[in-house]
């Protein structure tokens, strides 16, 4: 098969899954409300708590709402990952998930193709929300807004395999929501998103562990150095590798031969 025709499908699947977006403006709104909210209450609350700023890795001294803004932006692509695998739950009931896969084209490039049509929806959530966070004095240096955008990349890739892969293991577009939410909270809270990894260490080694371990923490940290363009080493091999990991099992889940739906529909 040729690329033309492989850029057609991939333009395809991009436009339709920007199509949905645009048809659906509450879910743009939701997605820009809930780390707003965060931001403007959570943020204001805990800067009278914990003081003006918060040591941040690479050793400078921020406010503790543009500690956190990392920590929302990814949490918009973790819940964008989980929008999008909502709808291949809805398309399996429906049979659009059948009609994609049954195409000519590789069952893994037809995956990624949405994979990416669901990031780059993310990675347009959260420019959306920079823009209203400059007015809460959410800064970062000009490189820093390019920069964050192949981090973005990665990170939305990660979070939406992570949501790709659990959709395979939904039976119903009903139970759907509960798994989002036992999926979404413990990562975010578990994480590095809203206090650093050295206050966690003080507080409890156990939950710093768990921390550590977290998927979520590494693409929070990706995000956060690439805002002031710096590098993460440890986060970018640990976002790249589950990245793989999750696109892979969510690949071999979606296969009917071998995967987990064929294994429901014998059941």
């Amino acid at each position: 098969m040729s690329t033309g025709a492989y850029w057609i499908c991939l333009k395809g699947i991009v436009w339709r899954e920007a199509l949905r977006f645009v048809h659906q403006r509450e879910r743009f709104i939701s997605a820009l409300v809930r780390p707003l909210l965060w931001l403007f209450v959570f943020a204001a609350g805990f800067r009278q708590v914990l003081g003006v700023s918060i040591i941040p890795p690479y050793e400078t001294y921020i406010p503790y709402e543009v500690y956190i803004a990392p920590g929302l932006m990814a949490m918009i692509q973790l819940f964008n990952g989980m929008q999008s695998s909502l709808t291949m739950v809805y398309d399996r009931e429906t049979g659009g998930m059948r009609t994609l896969l049954v195409s000519p084209f590789p069952r893994g490039f037809l995956l990624s193709a949405k994979l990416m049509a669901g990031t780059f929806v993310s990675i347009l959530q959260v420019y959306a929300f920079l823009v209203v966070a400059w007015f809460w004095e959410v800064e970062a240096p000009w490189y820093g807004y390019l920069a964050i955008l192949p981090a973005m990349l990665l990170t939305g890739m990660m979070l939406g395999a992570l949501g790709m892969l659990i959709s395979s293991l939904v039976k119903r577009l009903e139970n759907f929501a509960g798994v989002m939410n036992f999926v979404i909270f413990p990562m975010f809270f578990a994480s590095s998103a809203l206090y650093p990894l050295w206050k966690m260490r003080e507080a409890s080694p156990l939950l710093y562990q768990i921390c550590a371990l977290n998927p979520f923490t590494h693409a929070t940290e990706l995000i956060r150095f690439a805002f002031y363009g710096k590098l993460d080493l440890l986060a970018l091999g640990v976002v790249a590798g589950c990245t793989l990991l999750f696109l892979a099992a969510a690949i071999l889940a979606y296969d009917p031969a071998r995967g987990l739906i064929a294994r429901r529909a014998g059941g």
